[in-house]
């Protein structure tokens, strides 16, 4: 598979906020470290949303369920989310080389 800075990244402080969160806790501090939780796992899942989006996307126009002509420019406005955000994951990635 194809490594993805970002969304890797982003998994990973995904983990290490989660387990932050358990010591918090454990130190009975609930509001910030909800909060936290909330904040530092969604930074990935934002990644991802493009992604969700278009598949729900296609699933809506492959099912027959909506005409293809209403989802023609909400699918195309995904495929240029994605790559807008791929050319941003592979700019950043040249900058770190």
């Amino acid at each position: 598979m194809k490594e993805n800075l970002i969304r890797d990244k982003s998994y990973r402080f995904a983990l290490s906020i989660i387990d932050l969160y358990k010591i918090l806790v454990a130190q009975k501090e609930y509001v910030m470290s909800k909060q936290l939780l909330k904040s530092g796992t969604s930074i990935g899942a934002n990644v991802e949303e493009a992604r969700e989006a278009r598949y729900w996307l296609h699933l809506l126009r492959d099912s027959n369920t909506l005409d293809t002509e209403h989802l023609i420019h909400l699918i195309q406005e995904s495929e240029s989310l994605i790559n807008i955000l791929t050319s941003i994951v592979k700019t950043t990635s040249i900058k770190k080389a």
